[in-house]
């Protein structure tokens, strides 16, 4: 008689969300008194934790209806994710970079923040008009980067299939904001603004 029992039979299922929200950092007051900062830092210092978060997008995107032609990062935490799945899945990566930081000709979008703007920029041949770009940052709080990144890549003709992100603090209202400019959304971790880090 087989008496070996499989030991993960009584666990509960593996949840990406669970398990990347246990490695996201909560820094109180930071930068300004009653904020509870989401630092994804720490889901990039471990290599199997990082593995699994850029694997929970590549799995997304490797099926062709949501496939992208190119993967498009906003500046600065975006560039760090876009380029990784943009490997994975074998296909460019374009940089979406504050003002003043491109060299060749650009298009520009200016957004506005709590206290002032400011201004985005992506180089005129980044994308081909009609192609598919998914557009990625780590976290969406009031969505005025990612906005003005569909913007940006609208303006030159691309369709932006999906922004995806780390993390979406849907009490600040940017997520639900562009979804209502028609843009779809993936995120893997939501922080409500009375959970815990």
């Amino acid at each position: 008689m087989n008496t070996a029992v499989n030991a993960g039979a009584a666990s509960a299922p593996f949840s990406v969300s669970d398990y990347l929200r246990q490695h996201i950092r909560t820094v109180h007051d930071w930068p300004a008194p009653g904020v509870q900062f989401r630092d994804i830092t720490p889901l990039l210092q471990n290599p199997r934790v990082f593995r699994v978060l850029i694997d929970a997008f590549v799995h997304r995107y490797m099926d062709p209806a949501l496939r992208p032609g190119v993967v498009a990062g906003l500046d600065a935490r975006g560039f760090i994710l876009g380029s990784v799945v943009a490997y994975e899945l074998n296909v460019g990566f374009v940089p979406i970079r504050k003002k003043g930081k491109l060299p060749f000709t650009t298009v520009e979008e200016t957004y506005e923040l709590e206290y002032g703007s400011a201004t985005v920029e992506l180089h005129t041949d980044a994308v081909a008009h009609g192609q598919r770009v998914l557009l990625i940052d780590d976290l969406i709080a009031t969505g005025g980067t990612m906005m003005a990144g569909m913007k940006l890549l609208q303006k030159l003709g691309a369709a932006v299939i999906e922004g995806a992100a780390i993390v979406d603090l849907p009490e600040l209202g940017g997520s639900a904001r562009l979804r209502a400019a028609g843009l779809k959304l993936f995120t893997l971790v939501d922080f409500d603004g009375g959970q815990p880090g």
